[in-house]
């Protein structure tokens, strides 16, 4: 008896805990939530308001330097020399927390310093081994987020610091004491960049600590493993103070079967708490993990209520038509799983042969359950759908009379 009454109790706890959507507002001035894979927004809060993000910025310093490596202009492996401008910030106290004394690291130890330990000077570096002059690498920043629609962040050096700090080497044309701004809906586009375009930076992001040189680095993201608010899944990504913006937090995390970014822009209270910004954030991905759940309409390797291609000049007349990955839309709880799925494929059919695999189609659905905008861009919610077995051609004698009888339909 006693057990059953515990139970009881514990299920009254969970149900009491539930936040609905109704309920629950973030404790931070700007917010957004979205499922990474689709885009799809599940929770947004003053999303478009421009503010500091400070350090955040590295985010998209860190694309720069894969991007740079992945166009084989960098490695990984590379040294780089540390000028007179970053190395002097290192040992100015406002910004120094790494130590470049070396004045040579490679770009893997930078990249460490910048996203474990926010090295603001680590970043600089990088900054001008991938474009020549932070200057010239701002440019890069902002031409990048204009290809990604972003038109109106403002961005002035690669760290986020304020100008203030940087004395003679602020961006032509800023003020003294300007900061980067993005709006929680341009971060969270860029966060969803990074970790598609380049994934391996969860690999760093996901370290609570690394060696730099003899210095262990202790990252700053009280969430992953082993730190004081720990939360099972979170993987990355960075986190950003400053006085303008208060402290803010990117975050990725797996929950519920959906990889989630979250996006917390001045968390309330951080001045008492200085883990304020990772209980705000553990809160909103409580309410997500409450309300949300991924539904598979087609799942890899399947096809949807018997699909199937038009084939022409093979000896099948058609081919199954199965999904090439798993098509999932992210749905509230308790929301209606029959989501009608729309099928499409060239009405001329496929000419044979061809091998098993090719794309034949394509699938996709209609998303009526939308919070905001729906989804961080207009995305592509649609699947490929490809042929699940090869098609030989014909005999020679049936290509040529199906030839005659589609120039008859056709011209005659």
């Amino acid at each position: 008896m006693k057990q059953i009454i515990f139970i009881i109790s514990c299920l009254i706890c969970l149900i009491g805990g539930k936040v609905g959507a109704d309920d629950f507002s973030v404790s931070a001035n700007q917010a957004i939530a979205i499922d990474a894979d689709s885009g799809k927004i599940l929770y947004e809060k003053e999303a478009d308001q421009q503010v500091s993000i400070a350090s955040i910025t590295t985010l998209l310093s860190t694309y720069l330097v894969y991007e740079a490596i992945d166009k084989g202009d960098l490695k990984m492996t590379d040294a780089v020399t540390i000028s007179d401008y970053p190395y002097n910030l290192s040992v100015t106290a406002q910004v120094s927390n790494v130590p470049l004394d070396a004045r040579n690291y490679t770009v893997q130890q930078l990249l460490e310093a910048s996203l474990i330990a926010s090295a603001n000077s680590a970043t600089i570096a990088l900054a001008e081994k991938v474009a020549g002059s932070e200057e010239a690498f701002v440019n890069r920043m902002r031409d990048k987020l204009k290809e990604w629609g972003i038109n109106d962040a403002f961005i002035i050096n690669s760290t986020g610091l304020n100008n203030s700090i940087l004395g003679e080497q602020i961006y032509p044309g800023s003020k003294e004491d300007d900061e980067n701004t993005m709006s929680a809906r341009q971060v969270a586009i860029l966060a969803r960049r990074l970790v598609k375009d380049f994934p391996q930076v969860l690999d760093i992001t996901q370290k609570p600590y690394s060696d730099f040189a003899g210095t262990q680095l202790q990252t700053f993201n009280y969430m992953l493993k082993g730190q004081p608010r720990v939360r099972s899944g979170v993987t990355g990504l960075k986190t950003g103070t400053s006085e303008k913006g208060g402290a803010s937090f990117v975050a990725t995390a797996t929950e519920n079967g959906m990889n989630i970014i979250s996006v917390v822009l001045g968390a309330e209270g951080a001045d008492e708490d200085i883990y304020a910004r990772f209980i705000v954030t553990t809160r909103l991905l409580d309410y997500i993990s409450q309300n949300f759940t991924p539904t598979t309409l087609i799942a890899k390797g399947e096809s949807y209520r018997n699909s199937r291609a038009l084939v022409t000049n093979g000896k099948s007349q058609y081919v199954d038509a199965i999904a090439k990955e798993d098509l999932i839309i992210i749905q509230r709880f308790g929301a209606d799983t029959n989501v009608p799925v729309t099928i499409k494929t060239d009405n001329k059919g496929y000419e044979a042969p061809f091998k098993k695999g090719i794309p034949v189609g394509t699938a996709s659905y209609e998303d009526n359950d939308l919070i905001g905008q729906g989804y961080l861009q207009d995305e592509n919610k649609t699947i490929t759908l490809i042929s699940k077995n090869k098609v030989e051609r014909s005999n020679f004698l049936k290509v040529m009379w199906n030839e005659f009888v589609r120039y008859v339909n056709e011209k005659l």
